[in-house]
């Protein structure tokens, strides 16, 4: 079988990921492997997609192959998906399959949007391994990668694919016209709308527009596609310990103080490829400047979205999942699918209120899953990202379940007393009155501060 690497780490060569596939040519010499550095050629393929093109051709197996960068691929991926969509070469009957590595922090949206481009590509998508960044540096590890590829040979002479997901229906898209009076502006809060419209996107520069007249708040917008990055992160932890990154296009400082020095966040994109145009996820990528630091905890966020929305289970999940690791109250996202207006004049609502009232809630299991990934990881590596160590240390972050030895030794205890049959017999039915009576308490508390504060009127 031919077997086309798409090596998209921005590494290269020295990429983690690509030495699993390497190790695999090594052991299955039958087939022919052919690897593609694509991480690192994307400009050149902007300009030339003709090389790019014979060898996709010629492929029986596509192998995406790639570290996860905040909860997707990396930019140089996106950008090849946009190339290879728009070059329109036939893909059709593939099949595809993917090999990643991470600390398995959201790798399972990453896996989705390879393959969901796929399945738009019409080809014969074959579920990938997802490894640790060390995996390949132990035996199971590696009999992991075996087994995976043992499985996807077995596959693809099986048929045995990944169903696509049902069709999105196809709906002409209505033109959202501008329609909100603009409100005063008398509130002192900066509000950035961070987006990536082109001048195709009516829709969503409509939207805008509407959003802020809704505001009673001055709002900057902010277009990504203006900014002169001169790439996407490299991965090569340069801004580990400094917090800088190793380009000279200042975008770290153009990141602290013209986006993360507002009091809320909008951001604002229209759909394209499960996500939206490459440009954001450059955005993205080199937020990576600030580690895995959440400096911006607290600031109210919401997303104007243009596109079907509704039938993009894995970006809402993204959308949600960034909310709740980042410590960010997300106030909620307004879309051009229907009610356009009265969907951005309550986010615009919403997003009053968060700030008025500084709310917060607690994270649910996106946020408190991928926490706990990154405190373990930061506290590993705390010699080399010494910055994101000092910031875990100072807020609390490293809340490791062993610290809590008074609440270990009070449930020892309980379980030693329940140990006992005549405590069996006393405790046999009541065990659920003894839990919930602290939470009782907190209940008569509350009412009788209630009753207190209404006499006081």
């Amino acid at each position: 079988m031919k077997i086309l690497v798409l090596n998209a780490s921005p590494k290269g060569k020295n990429s983690t990921t690509v030495h699993t596939a390497l190790y695999l040519q090594a052991l299955h010499p039958e087939h022919s492997f052919t690897f593609l550095p694509v991480g690192q050629r994307i400009r050149s393929y902007e300009k030339d997609f003709a090389p790019l093109r014979a060898e996709l051709e010629q492929a029986d197996l596509i192998l995406f192959c790639y570290p996860v960068y905040t909860f997707i691929a990396p930019y140089q991926l996106h950008r090849l998906i946009e190339l290879i969509k728009a070059d329109g070469v036939n893909l059709s009957g593939k099949f595809a399959s993917q090999i990643t590595t991470s600390k398995h922090f959201y790798d399972v949206t990453a896996h989705r949007y390879i393959e969901e481009n796929c399945f738009d590509l019409g080809m014969n998508v074959i579920r990938g391994l997802s490894a640790d960044m060390d995996d390949l540096l132990t035996s199971q590890g590696q009999q992991e990668a075996r087994n995976f590829f043992d499985q996807l040979m077995f596959s693809c002479n099986h048929g045995l694919f990944v169903p696509p997901p049902p069709q999105v229906p196809c709906r002409e898209k209505e033109v959202y016209q501008p329609s909100l009076a603009s409100v005063p502006k008398t509130r002192k809060k900066d509000v950035v709308i961070v987006t990536n419209y082109s001048p195709e996107d009516i829709n969503l520069q409509n939207m805008i527009t509407d959003f802020r007249a809704a505001l009673p708040f001055e709002s900057r917008v902010v277009n990504l596609r203006e900014f002169p990055f001169d790439g996407g992160c490299l991965g090569c932890f340069g801004c580990a310990i400094t917090g800088k990154c190793v380009y000279k296009d200042g975008f770290d400082q153009f990141l602290r103080t013209t986006i993360q020095s507002a009091d809320g966040f909008v951001y604002a994109f229209t759909i394209s490829d499960h996500y939206t145009h490459s440009s954001f996820k450059c955005y993205d990528d080199r937020q990576f400047c600030n580690g895995h630091r959440t400096v911006t905890h607290g600031t109210p966020i919401g997303y104007l979205v243009s596109g079907d929305y509704k039938y993009e289970s894995n970006l809402r999940m993204i959308l949600e999942g960034r909310s709740e690791v980042g410590g960010n109250y997300l106030c909620g996202v307004a879309t051009d699918e229907e009610n356009t207006k009265e969907n951005i004049q309550a986010l615009a609502d919403a997003l009053v209120f968060a700030l008025e009232k500084k709310l917060s809630r607690p994270a649910n299991f996106y946020g408190v899953g991928g926490m706990k990934i990154f405190r373990d990881l930061i506290y590993i590596m705390q010699g080399m990202m010494k910055a994101d160590h000092k910031f875990y240390k100072e807020h609390g972050i490293y809340d490791f379940p062993q610290k809590q030895k008074k609440r270990i030794l009070q449930m020892k205890l309980v379980g030693a007393m329940l140990a006992v049959p005549s405590v069996q017999k006393k405790m046999k039915g009541q065990m659920n009155q003894y839990i919930i009576g602290p939470y009782k308490k907190v209940v008569e508390q509350a009412a009788s501060q209630n009753s207190g504060t209404a006499k006081g009127r």
